[in-house]
């Protein structure tokens, strides 16, 4: 039986991403399943077949087939990301070694491990193409705004296609089809250069002290389940705990800045990044023939909406298996590789 062609037989989709590797899978009833496992894979890239591994069995089906992408060919663990492409894709034939496993590829093809292996760099950061292809199924015309933990891809569907005009990552930065900005992992001193303190504007520092996921755990955007990401500090997620990193972004601690300084660094921050993404949806939706709703998936679903709304464009599309409702929403490209790897 070629469980590639049986409607009836679950396709596990798998996301491996630099930090996190996720899962999902799409049953009959479209009752979705997923698994979304912290792993940072710059600091134990040995690790990653176990991973692979534990994160596909919890979903069951031990032959169950397998649908991938992968992103985590970026790390600086790999020398290249034809390396990284490599690495990752053998570690996958490895872990799954029981399992039939399709690779996505920039062009949104499904294609066998031997084919992903001659032609690496067609199969790197993928994923949007399959998230952007499901969506393609059910809105003949939309953007895509999925802001994710590190990045936000912008990607416009017209008349029922895909249509991008970025294939890799530098294309799609290019096209402002790719944002570098996430809810969750972001430096804050990559998102802007001074924040309000006292009324006045501060600069800040360049370290590492504190990421966008504290800025929105303190504004009350994420829950602290939702941070599926290390701190610069290695705490955690308590109020304490992100008041205090983002005191040292202006090098300073909580008690020697005055009431309501932390509260405007935090809101800064969330201005700063609804505005990059606001440019680029707004670059984006002038190619289309008129305008389209938006639809904002990922961890930071909550930015895209603000982002869409700033443009003066719809953000209620339906977007069906992508509901945030059990959290599918933050794993959309393995959600979708799932239904895509199914037929």
């Amino acid at each position: 039986m070629d469980v590639w062609r049986q409607p009836s037989v679950p396709v596990i989709g798998l996301d491996v991403g630099g930090a996190n590797t996720k899962a999902a899978v799409v049953h009959d009833d479209e009752r979705v399943e997923i698994v979304s496992e912290p792993f940072e894979v710059w600091r134990r890239p040995e690790a990653m077949a176990e991973v692979i591994a534990d994160v596909v069995g919890r979903l069951g089906g031990r032959h169950a087939a397998v649908a991938m992408t992968t992103t985590a060919e970026l790390v600086d663990a790999f020398a290249t990301k034809r390396e990284g492409v490599l690495y990752v894709l053998e570690a996958a034939r490895h872990a799954l070694s029981e399992r039939r496993l399709r690779i996505m590829t920039t062009e949104g093809d499904l294609i066998g491990l031997p084919e992903a292996a001659a032609a690496p760099l067609r199969c790197a950061a993928a994923n949007w193409m399959a998230t952007a292809m499901l969506l393609a199924r059910s809105s003949s015309d939309a953007i895509l705004l999925d802001c994710g933990g590190t990045t936000t891809d912008v990607i416009p569907i017209v008349a029922g296609e895909v249509a991008a005009l970025g294939r890799t990552d530098v294309e799609r930065l290019l096209a402002g089809e790719l944002v570098y900005t996430g809810a969750l992992r972001t430096n804050i001193a990559a998102v802007l250069s001074h924040v309000p303190i006292g009324g006045q504007p501060c600069p800040v520092s360049s370290e590492l002290f504190a990421i966008s996921a504290d800025a929105h755990l303190l504004r009350g955007r994420l829950t602290s389940d939702q941070c599926a990401c290390s701190f610069p500090d290695g705490r955690g997620t308590s109020l304490r705990e992100v008041r205090s990193r983002l005191a040292r972004v202006v090098c300073a601690d909580p008690e020697q800045l005055a009431a309501g300084d932390l509260e405007a660094i935090a809101a800064a921050v969330e201005e700063a990044q609804v505005a990059s993404i606001a440019a680029a949806l707004a670059r984006v939706a002038q190619r289309l023939p008129a305008p389209a709703p938006v639809a904002a998936v990922g961890v930071g679903a909550f930015l895209a909406r603000a982002a869409a709304q700033r443009c003066g464009l719809a953000d209620d599309l339906d977007t069906g298996l992508l509901s945030p409702v059990g959290g599918a929403s933050d794993v959309a490209p393995a959600v979708a590789l799932s239904v895509l790897g199914r037929e």
